[in-house]
């Protein structure tokens, strides 16, 4: 989720969790896509959204951290707004600005210029999230550390400085008449190296170099002492280098050493000196010296750019990446602020620190519903628990009765959970898993090769393997293709194992009889137990609410039989 030398506001700084990735068939019958899609129009924040859900583990404390940044961002609707503005803003210069331009491409002074209008729009971005940041009622660990992490690189960045000198050194294209240009040269008036020593609002009054140098060494006293600029609007060239060393000549850089005492910076200022080429090749100095001043410009603007991008973008990368972080928060936020205005019912999860893999949910319900529109006051909600004595449900009831619903919704539960996000139910609290696994029926396209039980057999061993204690498997009629005889043998030695890993499982059957054995197994004596749970029909009718009870009564045939349209009202189309 992160690398070493970076913050994250998923993950604390402390943790060296292991993450599992949910399958992408876990992500379809969990209908994640649906609920991306609700979240947000763009393809590439559903794709990070999904992501960040997906990447699960079973760490207590990241749980806590995320659902406790996710509780400042729900409750200040203002700075998801400005929060959401600056990086829209931060996007559009990195997308659009001047630091695209390819490194090969001659750069002028007005991109040098037009970098310099960027820069300080990052930093007042900087400084609008460090002020928004700064609110007091923030009090998770991860906003507040994003504040710290914030200042540092505002400091690092030299960026109060920074934005100093660009408002004192700043000038409009239009103002620019002149560039002044030091040039170092040997005892055969060879250019050995250059700077840029100002940028001038007047012309020069005489542009023939040839004449400029006429001028300069025409009388001994013309031939300037040290090698700053005495004003004079030609140019002077230097009899042999000074003693200075680079880092003093380049104090006369505008202003921009206020950041000379970083050490990463050192190298970038001083590559400001562009070095030229000598040697017994060049024959005439004046032809030589013409030659390279009709490129230097370019060359040192190029440099000089390049030095500010270098200790600016540091920062502003490092906080470019936490964008698709914030905006996990903020797209959530936003969706359930959205569905609470509608009455839909979320609340905060509550991780539990017990050694058990335990959960108790209050109130809980399928988030999809809402997302089609059903009324809260026509949701059935539901209670379930997991404890010792209620590791692996067995669920039976009439089909169309809402079994898969309820697995389905258990599923959405954890995702959502250990997202860090508000789940829909009245209360959750739960010890956070290591990965979920389902296991519900294949498209026909995909059983072609073993036939739907083959394939649903080698699907189960793999989960089987891969799943832990700390997991949780969602079956949705598996067995089911085969004969009832044949299925219940293969569900029931399944069941089994699963007792021995301690797995919390729903397994959603029609299998009555399956359920009916649950007693029966637990005298494997075994750490975890099964339990029957039941759709409850209120006088045939299906009440969608689940009980901890023996099945009722076999309905398995009736229930096929309605499945697949094969009962005598359903062939007949008689009412």
């Amino acid at each position: 989720m992160k690398d070493n030398n970076s913050f994250s506001i998923l993950s604390p700084l402390d943790r060296d969790n292991v993450y599992r990735q949910l399958s992408a068939t876990a992500c379809h019958d969990l209908g994640l896509e649906t609920l991306c899609r609700e979240l947000t129009n763009d393809p590439k924040e559903r794709n990070i959204i999904t992501a960040i859900l997906s990447n699960m583990t079973a760490d207590q404390k990241t749980a806590r951290y995320r659902q406790e940044v996710f509780r400042d961002v729900l409750a200040l609707p203002e700075l998801r707004t400005k929060m959401t503005e600056l990086f829209d803003k931060i996007e559009f210069i990195r997308n659009f600005g001047s630091t695209r331009i390819d490194n090969d491409e001659k750069i002028g002074l007005w991109h040098l210029l037009h970098r310099l209008d960027e820069l300080k729009d990052y930093i007042l971005c900087v400084e609008s999230m460090r002020e928004c940041l700064s609110d007091e009622r923030i009090t998770s660990e991860g906003l507040t550390g994003f504040k710290k992490y914030l200042d540092s690189l505002y400091d690092d960045a030299c960026f109060a400085e920074m934005k100093k000198d660009i408002f004192e050194l700043k000038q409009k294209t239009s103002d620019i008449r002149s560039v002044t240009i030091g040039i170092n040269v040997n005892e055969r008036f060879e250019a050995v190296s250059m700077g840029l020593i100002s940028i001038n609002d007047t012309t020069f009054k005489k542009s023939n170099i040839i004449s400029n140098f006429a001028d300069a060494i025409s009388s001994k006293d013309k031939i300037q002492k040290g090698c700053d600029w005495n004003g004079n609007m030609h140019y002077q060239l230097i009899e042999k280098e000074k003693t200075e060393s680079v880092m003093k000549f380049m104090e006369n850089l505008s202003g921009f050493m206020t950041i000379r005492d970083k050490p990463f910076m050192d190298a970038g200022i001083r590559s400001t000196i562009v070095n030229a080429a000598n040697g017994d090749g060049v024959q005439n100095s004046t032809f030589y010296l013409d030659k390279i001043l009709n490129k230097i410009l370019d060359s040192l603007v190029k440099k000089l750019r390049n030095t500010l991008s270098k200790y600016a973008d540091i920062a502003i990368i490092n906080i470019t990446q936490l964008i698709p972080e914030f905006m996990y928060y903020i797209r959530f936020a936003e969706f359930v602020s959205k569905y609470r205005e509608k009455g839909y019912s979320f609340c905060e999860p509550q991780v539990l620190d017990s050694d058990r893999n335990d959960m108790d949910a209050q109130g809980l319900y399928n988030l999809k519903l809402a997302l089609n529109s059903m009324p809260m006051e026509d949701i059935v909600c539901n209670d379930l628990i997991f404890d010792k004595a209620h590791t692996i449900y067995i669920l039976t009831g009439a089909n169309r009765g809402g079994k898969t619903t309820l697995t389905q919704a258990v599923g959405l539960m954890y995702v959502l959970a250990q997202g860090g996000i508000s789940v829909p139910a009245s209360s959750f609290s739960y010890k956070p898993v290591d990965c979920i696994y389902t296991h519900f029926p294949a498209d026909e396209d995909k059983t072609m090769d073993l036939g739907r039980l083959g394939e649903e057999c080698v699907r189960f061993k793999e989960i089987y393997t891969e799943c832990t204690s700390d997991s949780l498997l969602l079956l949705n009629e598996t067995f089911s293709t085969t004969s009832f005889e044949e299925g219940y043998y293969i569900a029931r030695d399944s069941v089994r194992a699963l007792m021995k890993k301690d797995v919390r499982t729903i397994f959603n059957t029609h299998m009555h009889k399956l359920a009916s054995d649950a007693d029966e197994m637990n005298k494997d004596g075994n750490s975890s137990m099964v339990s029957s749970l039941i759709m409850r029909s209120d006088e045939g009718k299906r009440s969608f609410k689940v009980e901890i009870a023996l099945p009722e009564g076999s309905s398995y045939a009736r229930d096929i039989a309605e499945k697949y349209g094969v009962t005598y009202k359903m062939l007949t189309n008689e009412q």
